[in-house]
């Protein structure tokens, strides 16, 4: 790895942490959006598992206050039947068709979370949730990215920040624990994994560290919009090469 490879690594893995200290979530969608650049899906998907258990372990403890297991176990459930899946695409799949699915997947996200208004669902269903928590596994399992789905969900519920938090934090460090145990057996964890691992885990503590700190603190609808156009830029970024240049 270069040395402007491994500054934006660095700089990937800390932004990361601060989106999650401070929104919950968005860490894989923020290292996904610069890594995959330099690095392969698997190693990407792989990192953003790991550096899992940092960013979510720690919001488990900050806000134990609130977290719900209970309201969390239909999500884990159909999550550690999807991860597997997931991750068995992740080997057949095409790393460029997989880049350019990820920037749409940012792209649109972004875009459509810039400008909806606040609906939200008020009908429980164990079932319906189930399958989010599948869903959510799959994406997991392929990317790394074990938490958009589950995050979009609790928005479309309505809930206060705080309990949110506490639906999806344990879905996420448990759709996290699964999808590290199963990129390990298809043999994602290799020297040179765990040597980026471990430069870049001083940076997501540290990130972390200070987005907890700001959650709060800050506006929360101007920070989320500064987030989502950041995730848009990394979003376009990976679907113009190809578009551009094949």
């Amino acid at each position: 790895m270069t040395t402007g490879s491994l500054l934006l690594f660095l700089l990937a893995t800390f932004l990361g942490g601060l989106t999650s200290g401070i929104a919950g979530f968005a860490m894989g969608l923020v290292i996904t959006g610069i890594c995959l650049h330099i690095l392969t899906p698997m190693q990407t998907a792989s990192l953003i598992a790991g550096y899992g258990f940092v960013t979510q372990g720690y919001a488990i403890w900050k806000f134990r206050d609130f977290i719900s297991w209970k309201g969390a176990a239909p999500f884990i459930a159909g999550g550690a039947v999807g991860v597997p899946i997931g991750t068995l695409l992740l080997t057949w799949i095409d790393p460029d068709t997989l880049k350019i699915a990820i920037g749409a997947m940012l792209t649109l996200y972004s875009l459509w979370s810039l400008s909806r208004t606040h609906g939200h669902v008020d009908h429980e269903n164990v079932a319906i949730d189930t399958g989010v928590g599948w869903l959510n596994g799959i994406l997991g399992g392929m990317t790394g990215l074990s938490g958009i789905i589950i995050v979009i969900w609790c928005q479309l519920r309505n809930w206060p920040k705080d309990r949110q938090r506490g639906i999806f934090q344990p879905v996420l460090f448990s759709t996290m624990l699964m999808t590290t145990v199963t990129l390990t057996i298809a043999g994602a964890v290799t020297p040179e994994f765990i040597k980026l691992y471990l430069l870049g885990l001083p940076c997501v503590a540290i990130g972390t560290w200070a987005g907890v700190k700001l959650y709060g603190k800050l506006d929360d609808a101007a920070f989320r919009k500064i987030v989502l156009a950041l995730l848009l830029v990394s979003g376009v970024s990976l679907v113009v090469p190809y578009l551009w240049f094949g």
